[in-house]
């Protein structure tokens, strides 16, 4: 049971960074009255039709740079765990290696040639 919690909130937490723009448009939908009332920029100018859409379009764009922030931080704790993880110390060992000497093997064609080359045919 215990599990199955932690199970169902850790993929409620992913899918809602994934998909929270869509949440967002759902948010609005639900709300575009009250937000084209109430929050609208444009509420001053009805002939604009804004209806509550530049509204929507600053919380996407905040959502979008929220995104963009983590995914850089991200990178910074990664990139900083990276560097710390490495090894602090090397050495180098004097390693003995033989030199081995292969005798070349005289190069020869098979005796009976003609049956490997031919010449094409006109």
């Amino acid at each position: 049971m215990k599990n199955r919690f932690i199970c169902i909130i850790l993929l409620w937490g992913l899918f809602s960074a994934q998909f929270s723009q869509y949440f967002i448009v759902a948010g609005f939908d639900l709300n575009q009255k009250y937000i084209a009332a109430q929050l609208c920029v444009n509420k001053s100018r009805p002939w604009m039709h804004c209806n509550g859409h530049c509204y929507l379009m600053k919380k996407l764009k905040q959502a979008a740079d929220k995104e963009k922030s983590a995914e850089r931080e991200n990178q910074k704790n990664s990139f900083q765990v990276a560097i710390i993880t490495q090894p602090d110390h090397f050495s180098l060992k004097e390693q003995h290696s033989r030199t081995l000497v292969v005798r070349e093997a005289p190069f020869a064609l098979p005796k009976n040639q003609s049956s490997i080359f031919q010449p094409p045919r006109a």
